[in-house]
């Protein structure tokens, strides 16, 4: 009784306030950042590093709680509290370089957030002033029609693969398909180049090229995307609509794709954002423009990567002007993804399946 009792008071006594780890990560930040303002004041350092005071700070909370744990709690608490800070660390810097691009994008992307960037072109802009009307209405119509292409095609290609898929062809399609995920994106390029070569002759150049280019590096994506959530749908399901009778594409119609559509409008979304910023093959096939073209399939046409990557590699006389350009068009381009991803997460809450009652 007496071991007992002695096992449970070193498990339960000196116990560290619940808030006392976010109080401790809290006062670690404010002191790397007071140390960060000192040597600003100095000179040591130009300016005051969020990244840098969020990293090192985490760092010294990491030694710090541990310490303290180990003379309040005990070894075994101490080890504990470790293990824990390390996760956060870990995640923490995992998630660093997404807040430094998106503090350093708005920073720097605010200052020509303005309406002329929104309805005007760079049509005879040689300096300061104008817009990416035409580059953000040229990126939508590219990402849209490549859209068109690849998802039937790529939900198609996942439903045969789960519902249908056997023997040596159903592993041939496989193989491709873990082939064309790993294409550079200059690849897909060329090969819509090449194909729109034959069909119209040496340097050709329409944004509907853009589309096939990307729809070449979407459809892997959707296939595997869609494959995954098709797998996760129960066969309980399937056999319970296939004892009332059902057919098998009408259980598929009815009963696998609405049960899968949040996962699948999910995996859409992440193969458009894996697009929608390529450069490579859009510069190749699409071309490059300062003026305002809305035919897919006549001419040259603008894109927000293509424009942003002009805007920076060929700066004219006015430097700051051509690189806020570039700046506010990859902050476009994020506000884009990112209108694009909540939507698709308002399409999944819509469609999914209700399970209450």
């Amino acid at each position: 009784m007496a071991v007992s009792t002695t096992a449970g008071n070193a498990l339960t006594t000196g116990r560290l306030p619940r808030m006392a780890p976010w109080a401790i990560l809290l006062a670690c930040w404010l002191v790397v950042a007071g140390v960060y303002a000192l040597f600003a004041m100095s000179g040591t350092l130009q300016d005051f590093s969020l990244v840098g005071t969020l990293f090192f700070g985490t760092v010294l909370y990491i030694a710090i709680i541990y310490v303290i744990s180990l003379s309040v709690e005990g070894r075994r608490q101490a080890v504990d509290r470790l293990i824990t800070a390390l996760v956060f660390g870990a995640f923490l810097v995992a998630l660093l370089p997404l807040v430094s691009l998106v503090s350093t994008v708005l920073a720097n992307g605010l200052a020509r957030f303005d309406l002329d960037f929104f309805t005007m072109s760079q049509r005879n802009i040689v300096g300061a002033g104008g817009g990416a009307l035409h580059a953000i209405v040229g990126t939508l119509e590219i990402t849209a029609v490549a859209t068109l292409i690849s998802v039937p095609i790529g939900l198609l290609t996942a439903v045969y693969l789960v519902e249908y898929g056997r023997g040596q062809i159903a592993r041939w399609i496989t193989f491709l398909v873990d082939v064309m995920t790993g294409i550079p994106s200059i690849v897909a390029g060329l090969f819509a180049y090449a194909v729109f070569a034959i069909v119209f002759g040496p340097g050709v150049r329409m944004g509907f090229a853009g589309s096939v280019a990307l729809s070449v590096l979407m459809i892997p994506v959707v296939v595997r995307a869609c494959e995954e959530m098709l797998k996760l749908v129960p066969n309980e399901l399937r056999e319970a609509a296939f004892a009332l009778g059902v057919p098998k594409w009408l259980t598929i119609l009815k009963v696998v794709l609405p049960t899968s559509a949040a996962g699948i409008t999910t995996g859409v979304m992440l193969s458009i954002a894996r697009v929608i910023g390529e450069t490579a093959p859009l510069l190749l096939v699409a071309g490059f423009t300062q003026s305002m073209n809305y035919d897919l399939f006549d001419g040259r046409m603008q894109s927000l990567p293509v424009f942003v990557f002009t805007s920076y590699a060929n700066q004219g006389t006015d430097g700051d002007a051509y690189l806020a350009r570039a700046w506010t068009g990859a902050l476009t381009l994020i506000l884009i993804v990112m209108a694009l991803n909540l939507i698709a997460r308002l399409i999944a809450r819509f469609f999914s399946p209700k399970t209450g009652r």
